[in-house]
């Protein structure tokens, strides 16, 4: 009954659940591994009391399985990771006010010339994000991407609010650079 009832829920939501898992881990095998353990944690729990929609129940546990994660990632990450970006009269502060908010809002690209010209930047952009290390391609997601306020980031990554604000300032500039590199400017 219980193989049945997992294999209905996993039919029912396994899409969604790992749709919402990969766009927070940004990585295929993590973003399997979570609905994974969110399943094998729906199957030992008491089960679902119906206080929720069964959806909303599986995803709160998913929530804090991806917590554990990233957490787990950020106290691994190699020390040579940790190794301060080069960051000679690069200034992020033209781009940002004192809250990490932008100052002026990136703006889409509306011509349809340049539709594919976007699809290329955000693949760029994307494989940027991909070659922060994990601890920072993690708080420039959940802060940047996500718009998580930065009391949560620090809840969740257990830092502290200075921590947060260098990590999210390493991030952005190490994708500055890579964009600079990687994108022709025209």
């Amino acid at each position: 009954m219980i193989n049945e009832n997992v294999n209905i829920c996993l039919n029912e939501h396994g899409d969604f659940l790992y749709r919402f898992a990969l766009a927070r881990l940004r990585n295929h095998y993590q973003a399997e591994d979570a609905v994974q353990e969110t399943m094998l944690a729906a199957i030992k729990s008491n089960g679902f009391k119906g206080d929720s929609s069964e959806r909303t129940w599986l995803i709160s546990i998913l929530k804090h399985k991806i917590i554990d994660l990233q957490r787990i990632q950020i106290r691994e990450e190699p020390i040579s990771n940790l190794i301060d970006i080069d960051a000679s009269d690069i200034t992020m502060d033209d781009f940002f006010d004192q809250n990490g908010h932008w100052l002026e809002n990136p703006q889409t690209l509306n011509i349809p010339d340049t539709a594919l010209q976007q699809k290329q930047f955000l693949k760029i952009l994307s494989d940027c994000i991909d070659k922060l290390p994990a601890k920072l391609s993690t708080i420039f997601m959940m802060r940047d991407v996500h718009e998580t306020e930065n009391e949560i980031i620090c809840k969740e990554l257990d830092i502290t609010a200075t921590n947060a604000w260098v990590m999210l300032y390493r991030a952005r500039l190490g994708l500055k650079k890579c964009l600079e590199i990687n994108w022709i400017v025209g």
